[in-house]
C-alpha cells in the first residue's frame, strides 16, 4: 500500500466552507460513534498489537489513541471556549511531541479508551445542544492563522475520528487480526 493511503486512508480533510444540518447531525453521529467502534476493534488486542506501527515510522496505535484522546480532550475545551468567547484565541500544543512523552509511548490504551468515552458522552451532548448560533461561534487558531467556525470545527473533529479509526481498522484488516 501506497505510504500516502496509509497516512491519509479517508484522504485529507477538505473544509466546504458552510454545512447543511443534515451534514451536522451526520458529524456529530460519526464523533459519537468513535469510542464503541474503537472499543469493539480493539477490546481482544494484545499488547504487541497495540505497539505496532500503523505505518512505516508512524505512531504505535497506542500512541494513537493516546493521541486520540489528547486531542479530542482539547477539542472539546477549544468547542466550549467558542461557546462561551467572543473569537478566542485558542492554544496551540505540539501533537507529534505530545505522542513521544512517556505516558502516551507506554501507558494502557485502555485508559485513553475511557478517556474517549466520557469526553465524547459530554461532547456530543453539547454538539447536539448547539443551534444556528452556535454553528456560527468561531475561535482563532493561532498555529494555522485561521478562524474556525462551530460547524467546520464539527466537520473536522468528524474527520478525525474515522481518519484514525481507519488507521487501526485497516492495520487490522492488513494483518488478519478481525
Amino acid at each position: 500500500m501506497e505510504l500516502e493511503q496509509l497516512k491519509y486512508p479517508i484522504g485529507k480533510f477538505t473544509s466546504k466552507g458552510s454545512y447543511t444540518a443534515d451534514e451536522i447531525k451526520t458529524d456529530i453521529q460519526i464523533i459519537s460513534a468513535l469510542p464503541s467502534k474503537f472499543i469493539n476493534l480493539m477490546g481482544g488486542w494484545d499488547e504487541e498489537k497495540f505497539n505496532t506501527p500503523y505505518r512505516p515510522d508512524g505512531w504505535t496505535i497506542r500512541q494513537l489513541v493516546h493521541h486520540v484522546a489528547d486531542s479530542h480532550i482539547n477539542a472539546y475545551t477549544r468547542c466550549r471556549l467558542a461557546l462561551t468567547e467572543d473569537n478566542p484565541t485558542i492554544k496551540p500544543y505540539e501533537e507529534q511531541l505530545w505522542a513521544e512523552l512517556p505516558d502516551a509511548k507506554a501507558s494502557p490504551v485502555e485508559l485513553s479508551l475511557q478517556l474517549i468515552r466520557y469526553v465524547h458522552l459530554r461532547w456530543v451532548i453539547l454538539l447536539k445542544s448547539m443551534n444556528a448560533d452556535d454553528l456560527a461561534r468561531t475561535y482563532f487558531h493561532p498555529g494555522s492563522q485561521k478562524t474556525v467556525r462551530m460547524d467546520e470545527f464539527i466537520a473536522t473533529y468528524a474527520w478525525h475520528s474515522e481518519h484514525h479509526y481507519q488507521h487501526a481498522f485497516q492495520l487490522a484488516a492488513r494483518n488478519n487480526w478481525q
